[in-house]
């Protein structure tokens, strides 16, 4: 898992990334489908962007405020963490 986070100075915007790493492009999928359905609660002043590439979900942040990045992080990571959690429990899904 790498992340990074920094002001970006063309925009004076917060970024932050992180990539998480699945066994699987259809897991990573799975995590995709699951997290995509929760927007940011606030209008404005944070986006996210979340995406696949292989078995790695990324995931893209940019805020113009600190705390509001923090929170948004949080709860996604707190969010993350469920899946993952359920995935386990379940296994790998069955094709039918």
């Amino acid at each position: 898992m790498a992340a990074a986070g920094e002001a970006n100075g063309g925009t004076g915007k917060l970024e932050f990334s992180l990539d998480v790493p699945f066994p699987s492009s259809r897991d990573a999928t799975i995590a995709l489908r699951s997290l995509s359905p929760d927007k940011e609660p606030r209008k404005g002043g944070i986006s996210k962007v979340i995406t696949v590439s292989g078995s790695t979900l990324s995931v893209r942040w940019s805020a113009d405020e600190t705390r509001i990045l923090r929170v948004s992080v949080s709860s996604f990571l707190d969010h993350l963490s469920l899946v993952m959690e359920t995935m386990e429990m379940f296994g790998p899904p069955v094709a039918v």
